[in-house]
């Protein structure tokens, strides 16, 4: 069983930049890989970015790659997403999630089976 707790959402300024933060425990060999996904009201939930727990390897849909960072503090337990130059359509509830199998260059909903609270963010 694993646990994700997301935190560091809020509002910004287009431009902006907000870290988000997940603090993961629980089964080590069901978080194989760690991602990020953004969900806005009538949508369905889209993958952000991805990052492989042991090799490292990230992962990031193009809209972000040049904006966004994904990392994995390892001792910590916490994965981060630093995002930055936010805009308007960066905006949603962004879910953090774990993969229990080894390919992490993957942003399908149903290749990850657990999944944090949820953290808003909201760019202005």
């Amino acid at each position: 069983h694993v646990q994700l707790v997301e935190s560091g959402g809020g509002s910004v300024q287009a431009g902006g930049s907000l870290r988000l933060s997940c603090a993961a425990s629980g089964d080590r060999s069901s978080r194989k890989c760690m991602g990020w996904f953004r969900q806005v009201p009538g949508k369905e939930r889209e993958g952000v970015a991805a990052i492989g727990t042991v090799g490292g390897g990230e992962h990031y849909v193009d809209d972000v790659k040049d904006r966004f960072v994904i990392s994995l503090d390892k001792d910590r337990n916490t994965l981060y997403l630093q995002m930055n130059d936010l805009q308007p359509d960066d905006a949603g509830m962004y879910y953090c999630a774990a993969r229990s199998a080894w390919l992490c260059q993957t942003f399908r909903e149903a290749d990850y089976n657990s999944w944090g609270q949820g953290t808003q963010v909201t760019v202005s």
